[in-house]
């Protein structure tokens, strides 16, 4: 089955109360939509600061959420000398903390940095169509060429899409609008 690419670059995900300490009463501003319903990129961005070192200008995705979470490339970790873990979104125990500095300050929230697993969003609808369940893996092909085993993730509202990061894109030559296949294993 075809599926669209949607590569994601570093990017925070706040909540409301976070938000609130980095930018006060402002409002998060759309940018622009992204590929899955309701979410978007703001015109704000922060700064991650740990180790002595900074990357500046990092879009807060919004809605707000109901935890702080960065997602970086493992190339963006190297920058700070770290290793977080590789998880599923909203999965931060155990993850690294991180400085996140808006316009009014800073917070250092303690379990948020890791790298984004990749993974294949769809609707409860087309993962039974499928015989899918959520953190299944499927695999991945460019054309006859086997790429990589990825996790469906299962979720309402969904657009079916799959998520790689920006190091992920190098290595596969994939952008975001890229094509690929999936199959379930084995089958």
């Amino acid at each position: 089955m075809e599926v669209k690419v949607g590569v994601s670059k570093r990017h925070v995900h706040l909540t409301e109360e976070t938000w609130k300490q980095l930018f006060g009463s402002m409002e998060m501003e759309n940018r622009n939509d992204l590929g899955q319903p309701g979410q978007f990129a703001t015109t704000s961005t922060v700064d991650l600061i740990w180790n002595g070192k900074t990357i500046e200008h990092v879009r807060v995705i919004g809605p707000a959420r109901k935890y702080n979470q960065v997602e970086l490339a493992k190339s963006d970790a190297d920058i700070f000398g770290i290793n977080p873990p590789r998880r599923q979104s909203g999965d931060l125990n155990g993850a690294l903390p991180m400085e996140i500095r808006g316009p009014l300050g800073s917070v250092v929230v303690p379990e948020c940095t890791i790298l984004a697993e990749m993974h294949i969003h769809m609707t409860p609808e087309m993962s039974l169509e499928l015989d899918l369940k959520d953190k299944d893996l499927v695999e991945v092909y460019n054309g006859d060429e086997y790429l990589f085993d990825v996790k469906v993730k299962v979720s309402d509202p969904a657009a079916l899409e799959m998520h790689i990061d920006t190091d992920e894109s190098e290595s596969y030559n994939l952008q975001t609008g890229s094509i690929v296949d999936f199959k379930v294993c084995g089958k």
